[in-house]
């Protein structure tokens, strides 16, 4: 599974936000971003998939990283979106780190195996410290599009 495939392109990465103050505004805007993606479900869908989700547990990784993700009804592919926030905010992560890269993530309702090989492949990428430098450091979607690309052919 390729990561920038599942983003398609560079419109679905959010560079530096700097508006998000919490885990529900991040949530919030989060859900946004993947609804532009598709005309199948809203955003009051998605963002109450994404919180049932995070109930169950938080999806932050540890070391600044989380991946909000959900399988819902209503799609037949993949919605991915990626986000970095300017200030990191609190995100209930096992290590307590703050979170500043966000990887969302909707898949379709019955999609259980592709749903677990695109976390596994996420999990490893983001757990790569030079990865997450560079993508905290790249503020031009176009660039970390094309980061990601590179990582894809490797």
């Amino acid at each position: 599974m390729l990561i920038a495939s599942l983003l398609v392109n560079a419109n679905n990465i959010h560079c530096n936000e700097n508006t998000i103050s919490s885990k529900k505004r991040l949530i919030e805007s989060l859900s946004h971003y993947l609804a532009a993606n598709t005309q199948a479900i809203t955003v009051d869908v998605i963002f109450q998939a994404l919180l049932e989700r995070e109930r169950l547990g938080s999806t932050g990784l540890g070391k600044g990283v989380a991946i909000p993700h959900a399988r819902v009804a209503g799609i037949t592919e993949t919605i991915a979106t990626m986000m970095t926030i300017v200030s990191p905010i609190d995100y209930e992560a096992p290590d307590s780190q703050p979170v500043d890269i966000v990887f969302g993530l909707l898949v379709p309702e019955n999609n259980d195996q592709y749903h677990l090989e695109h976390l596994a492949r996420l999990a490893a990428l983001l757990r790569d410290e030079q990865t997450c430098d560079t993508i905290r450091h790249t503020a031009d979607p176009e660039k970390l599009f094309d980061f990601l690309l590179a990582i894809d052919d490797d």
